[in-house]
């Protein structure tokens, strides 16, 4: 159906006959409206061929229109006011129209109206004609049927009855601030929008009308648009239909929203570098008018979001944290950010909560924060976990910590792999969740285990101190013999493992005997098999303890020798040739004590371990 709107004059008509306009004596030959239906441009010039030469000059913007007066001050009153000026050619008048809404496109179609051709209404110039209609004061007080009338009846009547139409009227608007905006054009607009809008969502077939209205929507200016969504807002329409419309519009306007951080594994940090490079969407220095247009837009979003868990999922509350992050958005709407995505930690994933380290320094530029440089924000992750405990906390639930013990274990093997990341970090982060909220500490001894192995050189206290964090007696039994073979374990921590395995086997084997089986024979094989693997590890666990007892003397004896040196020089020797004492005590002991497997690896812990039970943690 089409929808347009034409208006025709004709020349016999009242108001086109040769008339006196109420009080003013102005008279229109009819003879113009014959011959004004012959239109020349050429350039930046506008020209009606006439017998009656032009006597009236108007410029809007960089056109000139060379125009008769008489049948345009008939139907504008703007213009019938004014103060006219000599042209410079000392024949007709020169006049500018400053700030004219809808330019020189719209002016054109208003003189064609006003000579009395046809005239095309439709969606797409309706608002700038209503406008400009405004501006020049084309009232009924002029001559009935005249263009304000017109404009506002099609758009009363013919525009806001259509969704698509409306639709187009509204993005029209986006040139014609603030005439637009002080006609109600904008707000007639937004509410039957919304109106429309809570309609189809309440209809049974609302699922199938959304992707396009959401579409359309989409393309409105970051203004028109939250003035469409707080009008449906305030109709109470369900939070999610809000939410997959502002998911909809961030996906449209933040370049940069669907990529993920996928850490380090094995990639190192030139791939990170690269995501990095992706997400900041290569914007050029200098770039500073985009970056507070996308800040803009997603302060704005995030104002709006409704306060609902279901409104929208917590991936997407993660993607807008990091693009709010990005562009150095309102802190307190970021704390807020932080806040939700804690109430919603149990539905994200370890992707989702790589965050990279940066911000916005001046003229747009992306660069890394200085703090300790390390490739993931771990600050932001720390305090979204402390905001999730205090909402349990609040809630008195306990149900969601074993899964987000998982989800934490799993982020700390991530970053793990970061050379900058410091063990004091590290630690308060995995320390965060309470004692009994880890059903097993297997994901944690993954997390120290790609620490230690990130981090070669770090001192053995230090080692000590990381291990400490992890409950041996917590470790699966795969995880167990994992560890008694990891050369990158503190010996105390080793010997624990040690102890742990024992008991988790001698349970076992209990399970084993405990459990009723139709074949004797294999009942009999396995038990055999399992008392053999304790037999020698209760053997290896007593070689463990022999040097550990060794080594504690040759360390105090050492110590006592440097305590009675004052020379300097022999304190360097003492020191050489107690630790030389020690390397060749440990070697001897080692040899004498240890099986063939063990002599073939003296200084690795691991080779107390029969090769039979070796396995690798995934």
């Amino acid at each position: 159906m089409n929808k347009s709107l034409t208006t025709t004059q004709d020349p016999g008509s009242h108001y086109n006959r040769s008339d006196q306009l109420q009080d003013q004596s102005i008279v229109i030959p009819a003879k113009l409206i014959n011959l004004a239906n012959s239109f020349e441009k050429k350039e930046h010039s506008w020209f009606i061929t006439s017998h009656v030469p032009t006597d009236l000059t108007i410029r809007v913007q960089e056109i000139t229109f060379n125009v008769h007066k008489y049948p345009v001050v008939a139907k504008c009153g703007y213009i019938g006011q004014l103060e006219f000026q000599p042209s410079i050619s000392n024949f007709g008048n020169d006049l500018k129209l400053e700030n004219f809404p809808g330019g020189p496109e719209t002016f054109e179609m208003i003189l064609k109206f006003c000579y009395g051709l046809p005239l095309d209404l439709n969606p797409n110039n309706i608002a700038p004609l209503r406008c400009g209609s405004e501006f020049l004061e084309m009232t009924e007080e002029l001559q009935a049927g005249n263009l304000i009338s017109k404009t506002e009846s099609f758009l009363t009547l013919v525009v806001l009855s259509s969704w698509k139409d409306t639709i187009t009227v509204l993005k029209s608007c986006e040139t014609l601030s603030p005439w637009a905006e002080n006609l109600q054009i904008v707000r007639r607009c937004c509410d039957s929008i919304a109106w429309k809008a809570t309609r189809e969502n309440t209809s049974g077939d609302a699922d199938g009308q959304e992707q396009w209205w959401f579409h359309e929507v989409a393309t409105f200016r970051i203004d028109h648009f939250m003035r469409v969504i707080s009008t449906i807002k305030a109709k109470n329409t369900r939070p999610e239909f809000i939410g997959k419309c502002i998911m909809h519009y961030a996906e449209r306007w933040l370049p940069g929203m669907d990529v993920e951080f996928e850490g380090l594994r094995g990639y190192g940090i030139a791939r990170n570098d690269l995501q990095f490079s992706i997400l900041s969407n290569r914007k050029e220095e200098g770039d500073y008018g985009h970056s507070q247009e996308q800040k803009a837009i997603i302060e704005s979003l995030l104002s709006v979001l409704p306060p609902q868990n279901e409104a929208v999922p917590c991936k997407f509350l993660l993607q807008m944290l990091k693009m709010a992050m990005m562009y150095s958005a309102s802190p307190a709407l970021i704390s807020e950010l932080e806040k939700r995505v804690g109430m919603m930690l149990e539905d994200a994933t370890v992707n989702d909560l790589l965050i990279p380290s940066y911000n916005i320094a001046d003229q747009g530029k992306l660069v890394k924060s200085p703090e300790e440089r390390t490739m993931h924000d771990i600050d932001v992750v720390q305090r979204i976990v402390e905001y999730f405990l205090m909402h349990e906390h609040q809630q008195q639930e306990k149900t969601g910590k074993t899964n987000i013990s998982k989800l934490l274990d799993s982020y700390l093997a991530e970053i793990a792999g970061d050379p900058n990341l410091s063990i004091t970090k590290f630690q308060v982060l995995a320390e965060l969740l309470p004692e009994n909220a880890r059903a097993c500490d297997d994901g944690l001894y993954r997390a120290i285990d790609t620490y230690l192995k990130t981090h070669p050189t770090l001192p053995e206290h230090d080692r000590r101190r990381l291990c400490r964090i992890m409950n041996c007696e917590k470790l699966s039994l795969d995880a167990c013999m994992h560890a008694a073979q990891n050369d990158r374990l503190p010996m105390k921590t080793i010997v624990q493992v040690l102890f742990s395995e024992q008991v988790k086997m001698r349970t076992a084997m209990q399970e084993k005997e405990s459990a009723p089986t139709g074949n004797n024979s294999e009942q009999e094989g396995n038990r055999s098999s399992t008392a053999a693997e304790i037999k020698n590890l209760k053997a290896e666990l007593e070689n463990a303890k022999i040097r550990m007892a060794e080594l504690q003397r040759d360390y105090s004896e050492l110590q006592q020798e440097y305590e009675k040196m004052n020379n300097k020089q022999k304190i360097v020797s003492s020191w050489s040739s107690g630790w030389r004492k020690i390397k060749k005590s440990f070697h001897t002991k080692s040899e004498a004590n240890d099986t063939g497997e063990e002599k073939q690896r003296p200084n690795s812990i691991g080779g107390r371990i029969s090769s039979r039970r070796r396995s690798s943690m995934s």
